[in-house]
């Protein structure tokens, strides 16, 4: 049965932490008409885990017969201060298509279903560029310096190149033709300036939508630039379980605990994504799951009761494995102190390895994502190659010359005066008489 304005616009906001503009997708779904929205990264700083949380929020929209944009802003990461030069941006660029595409693969939504458009294809357009002066002729510096505040990296004399991002990234709207934009929390001020500046220009004001971020392993938000906040979508298990163990994950403390916030934010959803499938519940996305890679059951133990999202292993002296249908039983149990920091460490680890799996799996049989990952994050202390020392190649001297040759006027072997011997033995006379 097909799905009402009503319950896709239901699966359009679950779990986001913020709208604004419902009441404009709510006209669009009234209608009948199909939604548009685009999501955006700028390939700066690798990749991590915490993009699992509009992945999978992307999956929602396609059950809900939205159409997806997905930029690949490489313009934007050239423009964000210091985090990828010029000759890097067009590596990193292929780097995370390859991460998207395959991350994707692996929560089993279908990429036949998304557009992927990179930013420089339009935004060195000359109807765009006039856009852009036309916005930079009634916006203030202190309205896009506050714009990219959570986005931009500060510093203490900003350039120009940061100013602009906000502006880039509100035009985006207009020219990849959304309905609304997605993005995280961070982005808020950067959405209210668009909804502020676009109808200035005379373009409709767009909707935007925003997940919550996944705080980083040590608490505060998890970065690309700390690589102790963020588990790499390549790091390897081991590296996996260290990061996890050393993270911040007090027992009773529920504030600020990066592992708990993780299991609600990624964990959880992913396995409820998983469940609903299973039961067939994938709203407008037929082919969501067909192509999956990797492992597609929920992050529940064997023999966990029907609708377990998450299970805690325990051994029986200490009660036994514990399984929750949601995070609010999961959270109430680590606050009394019922689930152990170091149990619960491990069951998030072994999660988290279990969803890199198949992405890793991919990487490892992809020479050209290979080659890619080393051009867009060379090893800036690897030692350079010591240049090879030329071998000496023996030229043996022409007659007569060298250390050993014989006077110009000795004969050889044979009793023979070598070619040009008289000549030689002349010019010797000549010079000595001259001297003489």
């Amino acid at each position: 049965m097909a799905a009402t304005a009503e319950q896709k616009y239901a699966l359009i906001i679950r779990r986001l932490q913020e709208v604004f503009g419902a009441d404009s997708i709510k006209a669009i779904l009234d209608e009948g008409r199909t939604p548009k929205c685009y999501w955006g990264t700028a390939p700066t700083g690798r990749p991590h885990i915490g993009y699992f949380v509009p992945l999978t929020k992307i999956a929602d929209f396609l059950r809900a017969g939205v159409e997806v944009t997905i930029l690949l802003a490489d313009v934007h990461a050239f423009l964000d201060n210091l985090k990828a030069p010029l000759e890097l941006v067009a590596y990193r660029t292929n780097f995370y298509k390859f991460v998207l595409l395959t991350v994707f693969k692996s929560l089993g939504i279908p990429i036949n279903k998304l557009r992927f458009i990179e930013g420089s294809s339009y935004q060195l357009t000359k109807e765009y560029n006039l856009d852009n002066y036309r916005l930079c002729a009634i916006v203030t510096e202190h309205d896009a310096k506050k714009a990219g505040a959570e986005v931009v990296k500060q510093v203490e004399s900003p350039l120009l190149s940061g100013l602009l991002y906000p502006g880039l990234q509100a035009l985006d709207e207009q020219y990849l033709g959304c309905d609304f934009q997605f993005g995280g929390v961070d982005q808020r001020k950067i959405f209210t300036f668009a909804e502020l500046y676009l109808p200035r220009l005379g373009y409709a004001k767009r909707a935007h939508l925003m997940n919550p971020m996944v705080p980083g392993l040590g608490g505060g938000k998890m970065s690309s630039s700390d690589p102790d906040s963020k588990i790499d979508f390549l790091d390897a298990p081991d590296v996996v379980r260290r990061k996890i163990k050393k993270a911040f994950c007090e027992e009773g403390n529920t504030t600020d605990n990066g592992v708990l916030a993780f299991v609600k934010a990624v964990l959880i959803p992913i396995s409820e994504m998983r469940l609903e499938r299973i039961h067939g519940d994938t709203g407008a996305d037929a082919d969501e799951g067909v192509e999956a890679l990797g492992d597609q059951t929920p992050f529940a133990l064997p023999g966990a009761p029907e609708g377990t999202v998450f299970s805690v292993f325990r051994k029986e002296e200490y009660g036994g494995s514990l399984h929750y249908q949601n995070f609010l039983q999961l959270e109430q149990d680590f606050a009394e102190k019922k689930v152990h920091p170091k149990d619960l460490k491990t069951a998030v680890a072994d999660a988290i390895v279990r969803l890199l799996d198949p992405v890793q799996k991919a990487f490892g049989e992809s020479e050209e994502w290979r080659k890619v990952e080393q051009l867009a994050y060379p090893d800036l202390n690897a030692k350079p190659e010591k240049k090879k020392k030329k071998e000496k190649v023996y030229h043996p001297p022409p007659p007569g010359k060298g250390k050993n040759a014989k006077p110009a006027a000795e004969e050889n072997a044979d009793g023979v005066a070598p070619p040009g011997a008289a000549h030689s033995a002349a010019e010797a006379a000549k010079q000595q008489e001259a001297s003489s």
